[in-house]
């Protein structure tokens, strides 16, 4: 995440702790989704349990994990040997750089997209073929303040993807949520890895996009981004989280149920201060 849009997402996570702004969402298909059962001040304590259990990540035997992009904030983990099929690369969320989708156009001689409406600055990608597209994601296509936002599968198909398996990464500041729970199934069928900075953890709608998420990809890797560690949200030490989401066509989890050793590919996203895992 970028580290000039801390505040601007502390400020909209402070709105949708009050209530500003929330709207109705239509609920994914079965299988169903997650649903905690309480009142009052509870419901985001058992909810943010239920959401951090779900994103517990899983041993894959197949995977063999590396860090594509920056050593820091920005740099994001993928299954380096599952990468065979992909044949184009998605990168949301770029603040005027773009180390992850540079190295994955370089290392796999494909062209990345790159969306982004609020930074205009195209990154230069040596080596690599990176399309900048000034517009941003969201579950639904409107302008707002003469900035275009459209869905993933609309973009997808404007540029003669929508038959071809791609790689994506999403760091879009809270737009996440809702562009996941619009996005028809036939989308992430597409999608080999998807790796995603997710923000906040206290409403029902974030626990249903990880439901409807897992249908399709297992969870190979959590990461907290050390930027936003707080207190007052736990279990979740942070309200920013780095998650890698493997496709159920490739990954291969371990029969023992054991949990990944993730130390050795997670880096700070703050490296003068200490992580929060």
């Amino acid at each position: 995440m970028s580290r000039t849009k801390v505040w601007v997402v502390v400020a909209i996570a402070l709105c949708v702790a009050a209530g500003v702004g929330s709207r109705l969402l239509r609920p994914p298909a079965s299988p169903q989704p997650i649903v905690v059962h309480a009142k009052g001040p509870f419901l985001d304590d058992r909810l943010r349990g239920v959401l951090l259990a779900e994103l517990q990540p899983i041993a894959l035997t197949n995977c063999e994990l590396k860090r594509f992009g920056e050593a820091n904030d920005g740099g994001y983990v993928l299954c380096a040997n599952l990468l065979g099929s992909v044949q184009a690369g998605y990168s949301y969320g770029i603040s005027g750089y773009d180390g992850w989708g540079c190295q994955v156009s370089r290392e796999l001689k494909i062209k990345v997209h790159q969306y982004d409406c609020f930074e205009l600055d195209e990154p230069v990608c040596p080596g690599g073929t990176t399309i900048f597209h000034a517009e941003c994601v969201a579950g639904e296509p409107s302008t707002v303040d003469d900035r275009l936002f459209d869905t993933p599968e609309h973009q997808i198909a404007r540029n003669g993807d929508a038959r071809r398996q791609l790689v994506v990464k999403f760091d879009v500041e809270g737009a996440e949520w809702d562009t996941f729970l619009e996005t028809p199934d036939s989308v992430f069928d597409q999608i080999d890895q998807l790796a995603i900075e997710f923000h906040g953890a206290n409403r029902q709608r974030y626990a249903d996009a990880i439901a409807k998420l897992k249908r399709h990809f297992y969870v190979a890797n959590l990461h907290f981004n050390n930027y936003s560690c707080t207190a007052g949200l736990e279990p979740f030490p942070a309200w920013a989280y780095e998650v890698l989401l493997v496709s159920k066509r490739l990954g291969v989890p371990d029969p023992s149920g054991k949990r990944p050793d993730l130390s050795a590919v997670n880096a700070p996203n703050n490296p003068k201060a200490p992580d929060c895992q």
